[in-house]
């Protein structure tokens, strides 16, 4: 099967808005010449129209333990399949969710049909997850996102050690900023991996894509 590769929008002035779709098109296009499952992953007022935009796995950024009804305020799985989203990410180091809120969570999207890439902190963490059967389980240890040093080369032990736990649902992000970065973590074991700042804030980020596919 194909590595997985999700670039994270984030709520970057670079990757919102009407750059959110520019900025899609253009890795849309860098990563076609590469055999991966490329994907992305963006906040929700920009969802409808990168979906309309591009044909790659398009990911929100959350979703709530939600219907559609009296639900203010809420990202509904519901609303974002609607979008034309594939799934989600889950549980991000930026924005935590309780365990209870977590399962309800997983619960509802498997329901519609939406995928999970649930997000741990820690293999301690990502051993809980598991329970709740999300399609992918994401480590980024939290002090290396957006750092120089990835988990690839800081901590590749954690990897090595995720691969044999979670098996090939293992994505791992957090300072992924190169092709050796990327290669590493397969060699390690994992499934793919979850990147953000080094391709959104990339003075070219399709040339940048390019280069860390390059494995």
């Amino acid at each position: 099967m194909k590595p997985i590769v999700i670039v994270n929008f984030k709520t970057y002035p670079e990757s919102t808005g009407s750059k959110a779709v520019g900025l899609a098109n253009a890795l849309e296009e860098a990563a076609s010449g590469f055999d991966v499952e490329f994907g992305i992953a963006v906040q929700a007022l920009d969802l409808r129209e990168v979906c309309k935009a591009v044909n790659i796995p398009v990911y929100a950024q959350h979703i709530d333990p939600a219907g559609l009804g009296k639900f203010t305020g809420a990202v509904a799985p519901a609303a974002v399949k609607a979008a034309g989203a594939v799934g989600s990410l889950l549980n991000h180091s930026e924005c935590r969710v309780e365990r209870g809120k977590i399962k309800e969570t997983i619960a509802i999207a498997k329901k519609i049909g939406l995928r999970v890439m649930l997000c741990a902190k820690d293999l301690e963490e990502a051993k809980e997850l598991l329970s709740y059967s999300p399609d992918y389980i994401a480590i980024e240890p939290p002090e290396l996102i957006g750092g120089k040093v990835s988990v690839s080369t800081a901590r590749p032990e954690l990897i090595a050690e995720a691969a044999r736990v979670i098996g090939k649902r293992l994505i791992v992000g957090a300072g992924i900023k190169n092709s050796k970065d990327f290669s590493t973590a397969l060699r390690l074991g994992a499934k793919g991996i979850l990147l953000a700042s080094d391709i959104d804030k990339a003075a070219d980020p399709k040339q940048e894509l390019k280069e860390l596919l390059s494995y």
